[in-house]
């Protein structure tokens, strides 16, 4: 259970349903879900964070869509955020794959394992993992990317701390454990 319970819409003032409206015009495919609820209490925290998707759109112009969302869903993991790694599930397995069996190049590992790093280690990535990605990128490129990790993991240390609710349409997308 959430420790802040989601802004209902009937309590959301005009100016807030409009930048909710803004937010799902600008992102097509987007919703109010509970964590945006729950920022919402603070639309300045609402805006803030919704900062997170300009980001996100920088990273997919350098790594490309597929990278990107498994870069988020690394550090997602990293930081032990249910919401936020099961929210990039469903991506990954929307788009045809499956989370435990992902094939990937050498040079995809290693930047999913900085982003992991970063959210694990608050920031600190071993020397040689940092040298294999920034091989990679420009100061530009590696910026954009250590940001956006750090919006990524305030968004799931947002989440954990107010222990916000897996969103019910991502309940079909949580893991299957096999009995031991």
């Amino acid at each position: 259970m959430s420790r802040i319970d989601p802004l209902p819409e009937s309590q959301a003032s005009d100016d807030l349903k409009a930048a909710w409206a803004r937010h799902i015009a600008d992102y097509p495919g987007s919703r109010i879900t509970n964590m945006k609820a729950t920022l919402s209490h603070s639309p300045l925290a609402f805006d803030v964070y919704m900062q997170w998707y300009p980001l996100y759109q920088e990273v997919i112009g350098l790594v490309g869509n597929r990278l990107a969302y498994l870069f988020a869903h690394a550090i997602s993991e990293g930081s032990d955020c249910p919401l936020c790694t099961m929210f990039f599930r469903k991506i990954i397995i929307d788009h045809g794959e499956r989370p435990e069996a992902l094939v990937l190049t050498d040079d995809e590992q290693a930047l999913l394992r900085f982003g992991s790093e970063m959210a694990r280690n608050k920031g600190e990535v071993p020397a040689d993992l940092y040298q294999t990605v920034a091989r990679r990128c420009t100061p530009a490129e590696l910026v954009i990317l250590v940001a956006f990790a750090g919006q990524m993991i305030a968004t799931n240390v947002f989440n954990n701390a107010l222990e916000v609710e897996v969103d019910s349409y991502l309940a079909p997308y949580y893991p299957v454990t096999n009995p031991t």
